[in-house]
């Protein structure tokens, strides 16, 4: 079915196997979702394939089982995942009578390959904003028509989970408990209870199914204008009209927020989380349980939402863009500076490197704002997932060297301090202050994208950025930055020491003890500064909902280096 890795799925292809074992002919080359399929007996050939299947078609017509293979050996590219939703919903609306736990089996297994965690960055850059809620629909409606044997189901995957009971009047009150896995870090729970006096309302026997969605709800918080996001999983429901109301406990997927929590159900037809079906009914630090009005036509699926994990602020926003304006204009005021007096103040060996390292810190964090700006435009306009991760990549590769060439001005320090009788020649310090200032930053950043990318883990759900929350991949640059940043201090107390010492300007001509001082007040200046501000970016992580932290983080980012390198 696939040519290669980035192949596109046949829909199509796939739909006609299992609509012709049904006995339901397929329209060779259209056939949109939703088209109506008239009902026809006898077979017929479709694309020159023959009437009869054999062995296989039975099973297919059984469970849809012939699919399987095909869908799971897809990669869950962005093209991918909008074509498995349209084939889902071709099937929930074409193919739903007598919904056999085989069937919905594969029809689980179908939607669990989209709904991995993993992959769920992805769904930013599937074209049609809607198809997180289209899928929604289309579990709910062929769950709905799941047959009960012996009067209960059970269905369960990693990320998609359906339960039936039969109910009556005389039933005690029914529950569905589900516990999930939402990433690799652990698992979160939800429960559905059916109330005894809402069963009470039941003239005839019937059944409910409860289907719990534990990653849905970041694929639909991306449609909400509302500062908002979901904090638990999706919980959908299919009662008979008579009951009005559900009890619904969502454990919270981030326990620290101490925000107050909304229950809300998904208007499907409006396709937007709504809070005026639910209410709180209670609330603590790890769960919130919700009584919710159940409306078949209008309200199936419930969750929680918390208030956003970054603060949406004006001010937080125009700071940003004033920031970074006046960041790019004083890089470029440096780098022309430095090109019009660089013959003045590179005459000796130790102010050549030093000016070296200075002008490669500029022009470091220029491109990076620049890409920052760009990156921002990538993920707001045309949301392509390529340029995404080039922009992410490029941006974690530029801050990086950033660092690492205040990392070299630092060694530029040790070397001047303490090796004071051995002279290195301009192109040995050339080719190991590239190797370092560039050659490291690059290893890093290829090793990054290489490690997480075909995990799908690489960016960040919501921005063109490292991924946090599911692989770590931010650590790549976290860890190296702190790092340096800490090894940089140290160097700022060893010239503290060395330079108190009378004993230290002895092996040092004046001109190259002034150098060293000049380059020591460098390191001593942006060392802190650089520490401080990504001190901040670390503390935004942690405690994502402080304003304050926000705030300072983007004031020191926007003039962090401007003030060091100016000087």
């Amino acid at each position: 079915m696939l040519s290669d890795a980035c192949a596109s799925l046949d829909v199509q292809s796939l739909f006609q196997r299992i609509s012709q074992s049904e006995r339901l002919p397929c329209s060779a080359g259209h056939g949109a979702a939703g088209a109506h399929l008239p009902f026809v007996g006898g077979g017929k050939q479709g694309h020159g394939k023959p009437e009869h299947f054999g062995a296989g078609n039975h099973s297919c017509q059984a469970d849809f089982s012939c699919i399987i293979p095909d869908i799971l050996s897809s990669p869950a590219i962005p093209g991918n995942i909008a074509d498995i939703v349209e084939l889902l919903k071709k099937i929930s609306l074409l193919l739903s009578e007598n919904v056999t736990r085989g069937k919905m089996q594969s029809y689980s297994r179908i939607a669990n390959h989209i709904l991995n965690s993993s992959i769920i960055s992805n769904w930013a850059f599937v074209k049609d904003k809607n198809a997180g809620s289209m899928l929604l629909d289309s579990v709910n409606l062929f769950a709905g028509k799941l047959l009960l044997r012996n009067g209960s189901e059970s269905i369960q995957e990693p990320f998609i989970a359906t339960k039936g009971y039969s109910i009556h009047r005389n039933t005690s009150a029914k529950s569905f408990d589900f516990s999930m896995e939402f990433n690799s870090t652990g698992n979160i729970t939800g429960h559905v209870v059916i109330p005894e006096d809402e069963l009470l309302r039941l003239p005839r026997a019937s059944k409910a199914i409860s289907v719990a969605f534990p990653t849905l709800g970041a694929i639909l918080e991306s449609t909400q204008p509302e500062p908002a996001f979901v904090n638990g999983m999706v919980l959908s429901v299919s009662l008979p009209e008579e009951l009005q109301s559900v009890l619904l406990t969502f454990e919270k997927l981030n326990k620290l927020e101490q925000a107050g929590a909304q229950c809300v159900g998904w208007h499907s037809a409006e396709r937007r989380w709504d809070p005026a079906p639910c209410a709180v009914r209670a609330h603590t630090t790890s769960a919130v349980v919700c009584v919710c009005a159940h409306r078949r036509r209008s309200y199936r699926s419930f969750s929680i939402l918390m208030a956003p994990a970054a603060p949406r602020s004006a001010l937080l926003g125009y700071i940003t863009q004033v920031g970074l304006g006046l960041s790019i204009l004083s890089l470029l005021l440096c780098l022309l500076i430095e090109a019009v007096v660089w013959h003045h103040v590179t005459k000796t060996e130790i102010t050549y490197m030093r000016h070296f390292c200075l002008v490669n810190i500029a022009a470091s964090l220029l491109v990076a704002d620049v890409l920052f700006i760009l990156a921002a435009i990538v993920h707001n306009t045309t949301l392509n997932y390529q340029l995404c991760v080039a922009a992410t990549f490029f941006l974690h590769f530029f801050y990086l060297a950033l660092f690492f060439w205040m990392f070299t001005l630092g060694l530029l320090i040790l070397y001047g301090l303490l090796l004071i009788f051995f002279k290195i020649t301009r192109s040995v310090f050339l080719a190991a202050a590239f190797s370092i200032g560039y050659g490291c930053p690059l290893v890093i950043s290829v090793l990054t994208v290489a490690i997480t990318e075909p995990k799908n883990g690489y960016l960040r759900s919501g921005a063109c950025w490292l991924n946090w929350y599911e692989t770590k991949a931010l650590l790549a640059f976290v860890v190296p930055a702190l790092s340096i940043v800490v090894m940089n201090l140290i160097v700022v107390v060893v010239v503290v020491v060395k330079t108190g010492r009378s004993s230290v300007g002895e092996g040092f001509k004046s001109q190259d003890l002034s150098s060293m001082i000049r380059v020591s007040k460098n390191v001593a200046l942006l060392t802190p500064l650089l520490g401080l501000t990504w001190g901040f970016g670390l503390a935004t992580i942690i405690d994502s909902r402080s304003l304050a932290f926000h705030v300072v983080f983007a004031l020191l980012n926007a003039f962090q280096v401007n003030s060091g390198v100016l000087e």
